[in-house]
């Protein structure tokens, strides 16, 4: 499974026309293309900063769509405001405890390798030493890990049932974080809460 993220840093006051636009006129379009397996959207609403993901069943699915998401991608932006990057990732891991509802939130963290050859056993040393930990923490719903290993960086996104539930999580999660990236040589570039806008990823369970 694959997946493309689009960032845009969006003005904060169209946000909402934003996720209006993804969710009537992007999500139709892109599922009806071969291999998209689903979208998510979050959202920072303080910072503007939004995440469009898309999910495909294999590389060369994610690849075929590249000219034809070109034009909504910009016109997205357009709705939007502001500027856009674009990532590709392999999805390495994603597990669900339970559906989320409305309120969910997540919170995004942004990763890179010391050593980009030891991208096997990180993942799946996440797999063993992270995972069984996120079930344990109330009101946690999924988490997905999505990696790019020729260039040895990595995102995860921890889900929750709501705001609460994931600042209740903070402390431990980033003591797990600390433990996790000295013991296993990953730098965490970047920590952001946000706000789930649209959850329909569909990428099946991967463990």
């Amino acid at each position: 499974m694959y997946a493309r993220s689009t960032t845009v840093q969006a003005d904060p006051q169209r946000i909402d026309d934003g996720i209006a636009y993804i969710r009537d006129e992007v999500m139709p379009a892109v599922q009806g293309m071969t291999g998209c397996m689903g979208l998510s959207m979050l959202c920072d609403r303080d910072s503007g900063r939004c995440i469009v993901t898309t999910s495909w069943d294999s590389e060369e699915s994610m690849s075929a769509s590249r000219d034809a998401v070109r034009a909504m991608r910009e016109q997205a932006t357009d709705v939007m405001g502001g500027q856009f990057d674009v990532q590709e990732w392999e999805i390495a891991v994603m597990h669900r405890a339970h559906a989320m509802g409305e309120g969910a939130c997540a919170r995004v963290i942004y990763s890179s390798l010391q050593d980009v050859g030891l991208a096997d056993r990180v993942i799946d040393a996440w797999k063993t030493n992270v995972l069984p930990r996120l079930d344990e923490f109330d009101g946690f719903s999924s988490v997905s890990l999505m990696v790019d290993r020729s260039a040895g960086r990595g995102v995860s996104s921890v889900c929750f049932d709501n705001r609460e539930a994931m600042e209740r999580a903070r402390e431990e999660g980033e003591r797990m974080r600390d433990e996790f990236s000295s013991r296993m040589g990953v730098d965490i570039s970047e920590t952001i809460d946000m706000e789930i806008a649209i959850h329909h990823l569909r990428v099946p369970e991967l463990v």
